[in-house]
């Protein structure tokens, strides 16, 4: 949370929907977030059948927001932009 909290203060607030990519390492976070959303998506149908403790649901989930403002921060680092959705197009 504080790390998040922390990049966070140097990245402009999101009024657009951001697609996965920019530098190479933002892609591989980006590619990284998504690999930790499946594995949540995963964890919380195996919770339907069996209990799990809810700390690894809210550790996977904080975990894909930490890679995805890292991905954020490191394009700004690298001077590139980020890609924003396009309804439209």
């Amino acid at each position: 949370e504080k790390n998040i909290d922390a990049i966070n203060k140097n990245l402009s607030p999101l009024k657009e929907f951001i697609l996965p990519g920019g530098s190479f390492e933002s892609a591989l976070c980006h590619q990284a977030r998504t690999v930790c959303r499946r594995a949540e998506r995963s964890l919380f149908r195996l919770n339907e059948m069996e209990k799990i403790n809810s700390i690894s649901l809210q550790y996977l989930n904080r975990l894909s927001d930490f890679l995805f403002v890292l991905a954020r921060e490191i394009n700004r680092e690298k001077k590139v932009n980020d890609t924003f959705w396009q309804k439209n197009i």
